[in-house]
């Protein structure tokens, strides 16, 4: 079973970053959440921040678990830890010449994603729907400042 991160970052208009699999992939040309492979000794939160500084050039300094699950796909198993970023440092760009795309949830087409994401999509909007109006800040520079030790150890 390969052990998987996954960052739904979420910036201040409520939209989600998505990135693009690039050619010769598994699952080539789908959208899906930015992170990757756990490797030995990691956590899972350890792992996230290790893979959204190598493919998005930041740092994470608010996460929060929105779902784990393993999909069984034909040729692997993966299990999916997806945290929910709220707080980052740096700005988002591609490191490793993924397409990205910022999307309002409710505009996520999951069509166009592996089908492991699907249940996060369904977490990500189960969320926002039970969430709180913001007051328009960004929350990652609101809460810059304020963060604590990340990744858990």
């Amino acid at each position: 079973m390969i052990e998987v991160a996954a960052g739904v970052l979420i910036d201040a208009r409520g939209r989600v970053l998505l990135q693009q699999r690039l050619p010769g992939k598994h699952l080539a040309g789908l959208w899906e959440f930015p992170g990757g492979k756990l490797e030995p000794g990691e956590n899972a939160a350890q792992a996230l921040a290790r893979e959204l500084d190598e493919e998005l050039g930041i740092a994470v300094l608010v996460a929060t678990p929105l779902i784990s699950l393993t999909w069984d796909y034909p040729e692997k198993t993966v299990h999916l830890h997806a945290f929910q970023v709220t707080a980052w440092r740096g700005e988002v760009r591609a490191r490793e010449n993924n397409p990205l795309r910022w999307v309002a949830i409710p505009d996520m087409d999951t069509s166009v994603m592996p089908p492991a994401d699907v249940p996060i999509v369904a977490a990500v909007a189960s969320r926002a729907a039970c969430a709180p109006e913001g007051d328009g800040e960004s929350p990652h520079g609101s809460i810059a400042g304020q963060a604590g030790d990340w990744p858990p150890k």
